[in-house]
């Protein structure tokens, strides 16, 4: 969609209704070209697919990415995304995402019911499911969550949150972001210690946590970085499909990100579609979801990214019988 007099370009993907309504935050970054624009768009919104289907939600998955350009009219240009959502009458369910600010989520919700602004709530609860998810990785290693170290890259609203959750529960972090600022207060906050964003993915740690963009575990990541264990928040974490073997192939225990990070779209799905009073079994349920799918990738030799999407498929299927 276009609106050109505040400078909107934005592309809105809804990958599959089959469960319920499509659910996915919406992404302001800049691009080089619409194709570029499309093409994640579509990515991020078969991964909540998967991430819906994978928590047990009534919803499919969407996802909307806005350019970020100097002509920008923010306030104009997200009033008029909300209208065009709102239009739509609840088959798109959407929240914050990457680049994506309060005040821009406040100017949809002036004119669309389906907006979730509570972008702290929605943190905090993804927090809570990295954490289960962590804590199955170090189940699988005969481990604890006290004194294992864990390295979290971005300290944004995510990351903030998941490093403030592993260290209550007597982790030792190392955190990066590219503001040095925000680096320093959540450090300050957890008493962590601050990594160099460069070089964040090979810290001596036990685990990696990603809080921040996707596409960051490379081939050279899953080849060399120390840690024993991947499992972070961001989007799409995987820079190809290729290195998902990489990671098994070296032991590495992978939690997919569709399980790590759904604590938001349960929080947001489960209490405005679902109505639920208490989503936190559903939460706590994406650590079992974690430890099943190590197992059975021990047990098989299949990567946890093929065991996962094996899942979804199978319910989205059985639903669509």
């Amino acid at each position: 969609m276009a609106r050109p007099s505040s400078g909107l370009a934005a592309v809105l993907v809804i990958d599959d209704l089959s469960l319920g309504p499509a659910a996915g935050g919406v992404r302001t970054r800049a691009y080089p070209d619409a194709a570029a624009m499309i093409a994640e768009a579509a990515a991020l919104a078969r991964a909540m697919t998967r991430k819906c289907a994978l928590a047990g939600l009534d919803a499919g998955g969407a996802k909307a990415v806005v350019l970020d350009h100097p002509g920008l009219d923010r306030p104009a240009a997200f009033r008029a995304l909300g209208r065009f959502i709102a239009e739509l009458g609840g088959v798109f369910r959407t929240a914050g995402d990457l680049g994506t600010t309060t005040a821009d989520l406040a100017a949809m919700a002036e004119s669309c019911p389906y907006v979730h602004t509570d972008d702290h709530g929605l943190a905090e609860a993804v927090a809570r499911g990295v954490v289960a998810c962590v804590r199955a990785c170090a189940r699988a290693r005969g481990r604890g969550l006290g004194g294992l170290r864990v390295a979290v890259q971005g300290c944004g609203a995510i990351g903030s949150a998941v490093a403030r959750a592993l260290a209550a529960e007597g982790a030792f972090l190392r955190v990066a972001d590219v503001d040095p600022r925000r680096t320093h207060d959540v450090a300050e906050a957890t008493g962590s210690h601050v990594h160099d964003p460069k070089d964040i993915l090979f810290a001596p740690v036990d685990v990696l946590a990603p809080c921040a963009v996707g596409g960051v575990v490379t081939a050279e990541v899953a080849a060399q970085a120390p840690a024993w264990a991947l499992c972070g928040a961001a989007n799409n974490l995987l820079a190809e499909p290729a290195v998902a073997e990489a990671l098994r192939a070296r032991g590495i225990l992978h939690v997919p990100d569709v399980v790590a990070s759904a604590g938001a779209v349960i929080e947001g799905i489960g209490r405005s579609v679902m109505h639920l009073a208490d989503r936190e079994p559903l939460i706590a349920a994406l650590g079992t979801t974690a430890g099943e799918l190590l197992a059975e990738s021990a047990a098989t030799g299949r990567t946890t990214e093929d065991l996962a999407a094996r899942r979804a498929v199978a319910r989205i299927a059985a639903v669509r019988r």
